[in-house]
């Protein structure tokens, strides 16, 4: 049998802390809640979990405190098999944690500490270097340092290893840094502050894709929720159609599509079938709650992809370019 396909992603790390209750406190108010709930998260983290339950072996690089969130970030990683060996542990610093606070209305106030995600470094990089060489591809985000972004992204030039780089959240950034990825792949919100161009139409998500090829990207993907994905390159740009489900929870669905697509290309799947495969997994992901125990395994995906017909589907869109 073929090798499971490898992928890393250097990233982040995060405890989310959620709190729902009936009202918020006033200044030097205490209040009881109604619930609370402890998950794990992370942009990066997410997407090597999707990854790992997609059926690739992962690697994750990353920096935690020393502290009981920590602690148990790199025990969930073991949980699902990933590999946590460049998951660092930096004392005097708290792990990446983000309380969160939600009314019954379902409306959040959200406040990130990045914690030891700003301690990820380009050395840390180099730690991993002879795993890293041995990997089909390599994830990044933008909870970590810039500087980490950009030089993980010319390693992975140098050494011929695909690259996808998810600029989430969007940041000032120098995008000729990032030009040499294989796939730049922002949603619509992120695109519209990379590009400054509005993202309300698919005519407009093309217009937003030309402009970022123009400031030399390869290939650029722009997930568009229930509207698909579309794929630009300076061939062609074409819409991937979405598959329709019944939502209970976005949350983590970019992330749930990246890890995927990285798998379903590794595996040597066409372009155009990975990325209608990613927006099914995706989709699937919204209709359970929460982020990493939404995303469906390997077996649940390719049984929902056959029911679906979506080896016709690809069949059927490939060839169709705009």
């Amino acid at each position: 049998m073929p090798r499971s396909p490898r992928i890393a992603v250097i990233g982040s790390a995060n405890t989310d802390l959620t709190t729902f209750s009936d009202t918020f406190p006033r200044p030097g108010e205490t209040i009881f809640g109604t619930r609370f709930d402890l998950g794990f998260g992370g942009k990066g983290a997410n997407q090597a979990v999707a990854a790992r339950r997609c059926g690739a072996d992962v690697l994750m690089i990353a920096k935690v405190g020393n502290d009981l969130f920590g602690e148990a970030t790199i025990k969930n990683f073991a949980a699902f098999g990933i590999d946590s060996t460049h998951v660092g542990i930096v004392d005097g610093v708290s792990s990446g944690v983000a309380p969160i606070f939600v009314e019954p209305n379902g409306q959040n106030r959200i406040i990130v500490v990045k914690g030891a995600n700003d301690t990820l470094k380009p050395a840390d990089v180099d730690v991993a270097a002879e795993t890293l060489r041995s990997v089909d591809t390599i994830i990044l985000q933008f909870e970590i340092p810039l500087e980490t972004v950009y030089y993980a992204v010319q390693f992975a030039r140098k050494n011929e290893i695909r690259c996808i780089v998810n600029p989430a959240p969007a940041l000032p950034a120098k995008l000729s840094e990032l030009a040499v990825a294989d796939y730049f792949v922002p949603n619509e919100t992120e695109a519209e502050a990379i590009a400054g161009l509005p993202v309300h139409s698919a005519d407009d998500a093309r217009k937003c894709a030309a402009a970022l090829l123009q400031k030399g990207f390869r290939k650029v993907i722009l997930t568009l929720g229930a509207r698909g994905s579309l794929l630009s390159s300076a061939e062609a740009a074409e819409t991937i159609s979405p598959f329709e489900v019944t939502a209970k929870d976005t949350t983590g669905a970019g992330d749930a599509f990246i890890g995927s697509f990285s798998v379903f290309l590794a595996e040597g799947l066409p372009e155009r079938e990975a990325l209608s495969r990613a927006n099914l997994y995706a989709a699937l992901s919204t209709m359970r709650v929460g982020t990493q125990k939404s995303f469906p395994t390997r077996a649940e995906f390719e049984d929902e992809w056959s029911r679906r017909g979506g080896n016709q589907r690809s069949r059927q869109s490939a060839g169709r370019a705009e």
